[in-house]
This record gives structure tokens, C-alpha cells and sequence, in this order.
């Protein structure tokens, strides 16, 4: 028996059921986004790994919320008071330092955010999916190749 090369298995649609390595948050988004992306037509299986990381990120973003949320956007600092034997005696308040967990959320967002797009999971870049799938619907085979190479040839 052959086993199809991975892109043709499964149809060369998505797999339902998300990767096992997957968090259970990205599960969550892997089982939300998956039905999404089949219904579009624009996906295969090939782009799973594309899939896998949005998700991933989706993941990461959760728990990195869920931190500020617990933790808050900024905790105080302080630093220890000594005496001169080099006794702890009290503390001074020396400002305030950002969750690291924010920088995460900001990191995940941003990747989220690019991946989507190229999948097609914004509103805009629908948009422009559905314009490129339009302008391609109304050239003929003859236009479209005389565009991607450049323009107008005649035939000597």
C-alpha cells in the first residue's frame, strides 16, 4: 500500500482534529479556525503548519492575559534599606516595571496578527481576497499571462 505524499492526504483538506503537541488553548482555536478555513476554499493541507503556528500564538496570547490579568499591567519595585551593619531595616519604593507578560501578548498579537492575514482571517484581507479572486475571474488566461510578464508583446 502507498501512502499519499502529505499534502494529497486527508483529501488535501485540514485535518478536523488539531495536533496532539498543540496547548489545550490552541486546540480550542485550532477546532474554531479549521471549519472557518475549509468553508473558504483557500486553504490545504500544505498550509497546516501555518495553521498550527496561529493557533500556537493564539495559545500564548491566552496565557500571557491570563498573567496580567492575575498579575496586573505593572507591579511596584522596591529596593532594601540597610543600615550600616548591612541589616535589612525596610524598603524604599523605586517606581514601577511592566509584566513581562505584556511584551508577550504584544509579540503573539503581531504574529497572530501577520499569519491571519495570510490566511485570510481579517476582514481586510478578505477584502483583498475576494477583489484578487474577482479581477482574476474577469481576465482571460492570455491577459493574465501578458501581465505577470510585463505588459503588451507583439508577435514578430
Amino acid at each position: 500500500m502507498v501512502k499519499n505524499v502529505y499534502y494529497k492526504q486527508n483529501g488535501g483538506h485540514l485535518s478536523k482534529d488539531p495536533p496532539k503537541q498543540l496547548s489545550a488553548l490552541a486546540k480550542e482555536c485550532w477546532r474554531k479556525v479549521v471549519p472557518f478555513l475549509e468553508s473558504t476554499g483557500k486553504v490545504q493541507r500544505i498550509d497546516s503548519s501555518l495553521v498550527e503556528l496561529y493557533c500556537s500564538q493564539y495559545g500564548i496570547y491566552r496565557k500571557a492575559y491570563e498573567s496580567v490579568k492575575k498579575d496586573g499591567i505593572q507591579t511596584k519595585t522596591f529596593k532594601p534599606l540597610q543600615d550600616m551593619t548591612g541589616k535589612v531595616i525596610g524598603k524604599y519604593f523605586t517606581g514601577y516595571k511592566k509584566n513581562p507578560a505584556l511584551a508577550t501578548m504584544k509579540d503573539s498579537i503581531n504574529m497572530m496578527s501577520s499569519i491571519g492575514s495570510e490566511l485570510g482571517l481579517s476582514p481586510k484581507s478578505r477584502a483583498e481576497l475576494l477583489k484578487l479572486v474577482k479581477s482574476q475571474n474577469k481576465k482571460s488566461v492570455t491577459d493574465g499571462m501578458r501581465e505577470f510578464f510585463g505588459g503588451s508583446h507583439e508577435e514578430n
